[in-house]
């Protein structure tokens, strides 16, 4: 019989200092109720990339998404404004935007031919005369709160609570912190062009990713011999936020060539944002990680890539970084799916935790069942 869900979740102690803490359970990244429940609770209030702000720099350009099973469109108004809305028309649902990204005059379904504007205002209704009570105005795509910040596009379903933000950003600067907005506008990302995104699936469950992101570089040395061979092992620090982890390095010079070719500078700078979303910042150069749950064992993470210098004489450079970074994703591939295989055997419930080195999954953990707890609570 299966254990109620209640009981899974309060099976985890959050009070538990760093040092007598426990991951975890195990039933948390198998159980399809658990996974059901971060949908409805993690993923629909907090703060999810939807889209690089590159990406709509004209009016009319747009992107979609998907999160928390909830179909997105961003989109930049004939009035250069951002604006995000679920990808849903009024009419009979079907999704208005069906690509990717792309660039449009209007929004039209394909399925009635429902016409909107820009701004998500319904403007066409073919063969819709004669119907009673029906107000246009009140039938414009519905907006989903966003905000932007540094390179990205960030919304928020707030669990079906529509609410638009303005363009201040609002809601997302208390979440980020002052501190982290401090540090990342000292990182100067204004000076670094976006030039690939890359595309993985594991078959694991999204949080074993972010584990093994947030073990303060505990699997580096063992498992990324030419990553190791660059960081400065004894001096990886580890440090929380409310809602961040930084996780930063000295730079070395190892032995590895590939590797010391494309990884320069005199630290690195590895930033978690609750709950799938990190940033990877080396001098001249960042990458981000997106992690989106799939199924309870099946997630997809999106690289995007960044460098400073876009010149000929740079490319090839940038493109050894970026197969240096594949080269380490598909060693963290491997193990993840070496983890969640072992996450289903009986003979494991949940492990200690490394006070040296892994308070950030710490954070992670207690920030989860916070959530979930408050996801069981009427």
């Amino acid at each position: 019989m299966k254990p109620k869900l209640t009981a899974m979740i309060e099976d985890y102690d959050s009070s538990a200092p760093l040092a007598e803490a426990s991951t975890i359970p195990s039933a948390w990244y198998t159980d399809e109720r658990i996974f059901k429940l971060e949908k409805e609770t993690i993923f629909s209030h907090s703060w999810q990339f939807a889209a690089r702000i590159d990406q709509l720099n004209k009016p009319g350009n747009y992107v979609t998404s998907e999160i928390a099973g909830e179909p997105i469109v961003v989109i930049r108004g004939s009035d250069n404004k951002l604006r995000a809305f679920f990808n849903v028309c009024r009419h009979h649902a079907a999704a208005v935007m069906t690509e990717r990204e792309g660039h449009a005059s209007q929004m039209r379904c394909p399925y009635h031919g429902w016409t909107y504007s820009l701004e998500g205002e319904l403007k066409g209704t073919p063969d819709f005369a004669g119907v009673c009570h029906f107000d246009r105005g009140e039938n414009g795509l519905m907006p989903v709160e966003m905000a932007a910040w540094e390179k990205w596009v960030l919304v928020k379903l707030e669990g079906g609570q529509v609410r638009l933000l303005n363009e201040s950003g609002g809601g997302l600067d208390e979440f980020l912190g002052i501190d982290l907005i401090d540090q990342f506008q000292k990182l100067n990302l204004g000076d670094l062009n976006w030039v690939e995104r890359r595309r993985y699936t594991l078959n694991c469950n999204w949080k074993v990713f972010v584990d093994n992101y947030l073990d303060g570089g505990y699997h580096v040395p063992h498992l990324h011999k030419g990553l190791d061979s660059v960081l400065n092992h004894s001096q990886y620090t580890i440090e929380n936020g409310e809602h961040f982890c930084l996780q930063s390095s000295p730079m070395a010079h190892g032995d590895d060539d590939d590797v010391n070719a494309v990884r320069t500078g005199k630290r690195a700078l590895y930033y978690w944002l609750y709950p799938n979303f990190m940033m990877n910042w080396y001098e001249g150069m960042l990458d981000t990680n997106l992690v989106r749950p799939l199924a309870v064992d099946r997630t997809e993470v999106i690289f995007d890539f960044y460098f400073a210098d876009l010149s000929r004489a740079a490319l090839e450079r940038n493109l050894a970084s970026i197969e240096v970074s594949d080269r380490i994703q598909q060693e963290d591939l491997d193990i993840c799916e070496s983890v969640q295989r072992g996450l289903q055997s009986r003979a494991y419930k949940a492990g200690r935790l490394s006070v040296r080195r892994e308070a950030g999954e710490h954070l992670f953990h207690r920030l989860l069942h916070a959530d979930l707890r408050a996801g069981l609570t009427p």
